[in-house]
């Protein structure tokens, strides 16, 4: 019986491309594992076709050398397959775009730099069917985050508030204000889709960060249950209060045995419109990143670990996003009790 799966995907992988810029004669590697989706797999090397392009699928084996699971995780280094073979390497950076299926990405690896170096376009794929179709970026988002970008690049400032008694201030000198805006267009940029948000890489934060009922922990993809009040100082987690999802946090960071697991890493907000809050709670843990919560319009997004702009490398990452707060880049409020601000 002959497979029809993939046909459904065939348009919306075809409109990403585009949007990434795909044109004639470029090259494409589709880059997967063995449990990648095979649907996905074919969508992709179609939708290269259709855009005129020579496509390669490499398929290369599984395995990350992180202690935790590497699938959809968002915090991995990646396939020991592609991080220790240079040959795998080069093909990638022979590529004009890659499409990475892989189940994990290579998000927080230093060898992915390596490759966008080279100028390689990298589209990063991998939430469920109708959460990449339903997310379908437009071109016009591209400049929705830049507008964001260049907000946080002008100020001095983000204070981030909530009526469940977060208060947060960021000091943004040097915080390198970065975007993603669901497809990879540019020389040398990597992006994600689904994804639609605007972050950056503070040193200093200090206040404190309370999680309230139906808050999103990732990547455990779990809804928060009980408020937890986490004391920030420096831009360092110094301590954790609150009921089950406190203890968990807890365990999380004394289990890592890593350095930077109580850092705060990136920290911005998300202007996705169609994302569903409730997308985490209607897919088992392995069908999905978690895109929905980390881009969703109007959340704020923070997270912990790996930090590029101190040279910090770590594995410990987790994204936690929340509903309701008020963001303010100096004086101008970007996000109002978990509505977007209009610019």
């Amino acid at each position: 019986m002959f497979d029809f799966t993939s046909a459904d995907l065939l348009d919306a992988f075809t409109r990403e491309l585009r949007l990434c810029k795909l044109v004639p004669g470029e090259h494409v590697v589709v880059l997967a594992e063995p449990t990648s989706r095979g649907d996905y797999v074919a969508a992709a090397f179609g939708a290269a076709k259709a855009c005129g392009a020579h496509v390669i699928a490499a398929t290369v084996p599984g395995g990350s050398p992180a202690p935790m699971p590497s699938t959809h995780t968002g915090a991995g280094p990646g396939l020991a397959s592609v991080l220790a073979d240079t040959a795998a390497q080069d093909l990638l950076k022979s590529a004009d775009l890659v499409v990475d299926l892989t189940r994990e990405g290579f998000i927080h690896a230093p060898v992915q730099q390596e490759i966008l170096k080279t100028g390689t376009r990298i589209i990063f794929v991998c939430d469920a069917p109708d959460v990449l179709i339903r997310n379908l970026p437009s071109e016009g988002d591209k400049a929705t985050v830049l507008n964001g970008v260049s907000r946080l690049k002008e100020a001095a400032v983000m204070r981030v508030t909530s009526a469940h008694g977060t208060d947060l201030t960021v000091q943004l000198a040097g915080s390198k204000p970065e975007f993603q805006c669901g497809f990879a267009d540019d020389p040398g940029r990597w992006d994600h889709w689904p994804s639609t948000m605007v972050l950056c890489w503070p040193e200093i934060s200090d206040g404190t960060l309370v999680l309230a009922p139906g808050d999103i922990l990732l990547p455990f993809k779990e809804y928060v249950r009980e408020p937890v009040s986490l004391t920030v100082e420096g831009g360092h987690i110094t301590a954790i209060a609150g009921g089950a999802e406190a203890v968990l946090l807890e365990t999380f960071f004394a289990d890592a045995a890593d350095p930077w697991a109580r850092s705060l890493s990136h920290l911005g907000w998300g202007l996705m419109r169609t994302a569903d809050w409730f997308a985490t709670a209607m897919y088992g843990k392995g069908d999905l990143m978690g895109m929905d919560a980390r881009a969703y319009a109007g959340n704020f997004l923070w997270s912990t670990g790996p930090h590029p702009v101190l040279g910090r490398e770590s594995y410990a990452h987790l994204d936690i996003a929340m509903r309701g707060c008020t963001v303010a880049v100096d004086d101008a409020v970007v996000v109002d009790a978990g509505e977007l601000v209009d610019a």
